[in-house]
């Protein structure tokens, strides 16, 4: 008996048989997603091609399809759509190969890689419009920091949390958000970091998983970039990167922050992100069955300290994280 999954793949593969040359057609897994989208390669005489599946009930491809046209309008090297099928949830994309930047980087590469990638995130920033796109407001960023609480601190660690925590974890929560609510608003990606950037031999980077793409703050791809939730780099290294591309933003004219300001932002949006991060890795492992990501939390984690010590008004949650143990727990 056919699993769902199976059942889909034999879908697909007579939907790319239409749009393809049949003989000789083979697909086969290209990458794993964490969400219900799977992607397959396929092979069609001398060519490779990224076939998409989008199941319906699950996922919409609709956006993925506006955001791929928006960014590819303006010259962003995002996979082209060469045939979709929304109602199947079916999309077939240009190949922008196997070799993501986290594969590459390192200390002898990532200057030049991640001067590519911050060039093309100026370009996404200073360019493409965030107009029509879904607003990141006050409600979305407290929700995703409120992963957090539910699925770290409740459901992995099994944390039973007092009236007191839970005042100093909301009053946090809602300096975190006012901080990124009073930055200037661009297009902003949402996961542009190592695994979604690929290595290309014409116009690096190729960008994926743009998707979920919205209207909000300046900081929030430059900190997904450069405090990568899957590798780290010095600090000296990151403050000469946000010094840089803080004087890129001015020079645009998308910023009149100046430079400690910006790194301001920089720092606290970075905290809401790692924190909702932190939240959707342990999501992952308890309602999704994909434990591999609990890999990423320590890492993940040392962020939220770093930041918190730097900053007096943040002193209040890192004293209960230390309450809490979760340096300690991370390490058993």
């Amino acid at each position: 008996m056919l699993s769902d999954q199976d059942e889909r793949l034999q879908l697909l593969k007579k939907w790319l048989a239409i749009h393809l040359e049949p003989k000789g057609l083979v697909v086969k897994r290209a990458s794993e997603d964490a969400s219900f989208r799977r992607y397959f390669r396929a092979w069609s005489g001398d060519a490779t091609y990224i076939a998409m599946d989008a199941p319906p009930a699950n996922e919409n491809c609709v956006p993925f399809i506006n955001v791929a046209r928006r960014l590819e309008s303006h010259g962003l090297n995002v996979p082209h759509i060469f045939q979709e099928d929304a109602k199947q949830g079916f999309l077939l994309l240009s190949d922008l190969g196997s070799t993501s930047y986290l594969s590459k980087l390192d200390a002898k590469t990532v200057n030049d890689l991640y001067g590519d990638a911050l060039a093309a995130l100026l370009k996404i920033q200073s360019e493409v419009p965030a107009a029509g796109l879904p607003p990141y407001d006050d409600k979305l960023l407290r929700f995703e920091m409120s992963l957090f609480v539910d699925w770290f601190l409740l459901q992995h660690l099994k944390l039973k949390l007092s009236p007191e925590h839970e005042t100093v974890i909301a009053d946090t929560f809602g300096l975190l958000a006012a901080s990124a609510l009073e930055q200037p608003r661009v297009f902003v990606h949402r996961d542009y970091h190592s695994r979604n950037l690929m290595v290309t031999p014409e116009r690096n980077p190729g960008i994926l998983d743009f998707q979920d793409a919205m209207d909000g703050p300046v900081t929030y791809d430059l900190v997904s970039l450069l405090r990568d939730c899957y590798i780290a780099w010095p600090k000296v290294q990151i403050e000469q990167w946000v010094a840089g591309y803080h004087d890129e933003l001015a020079r645009a004219g998308l910023i009149k922050a100046d430079l400690p300001r910006f790194r301001k932002w920089f720092d606290w949006m970075g905290m809401q992100r790692h924190l909702k991060a932190i939240g959707i890795f342990s999501r992952l492992r308890y309602r999704d069955r994909k434990p591999g990501y609990m890999n990423d939390i320590p890492r993940t984690m040392n962020y939220v300290f770093e930041v918190c010590e730097q900053y007096p008004e943040l002193q209040a949650f890192r004293e209960l994280l230390d309450r809490l143990l979760i340096r300690e727990r991370l390490s058993a």
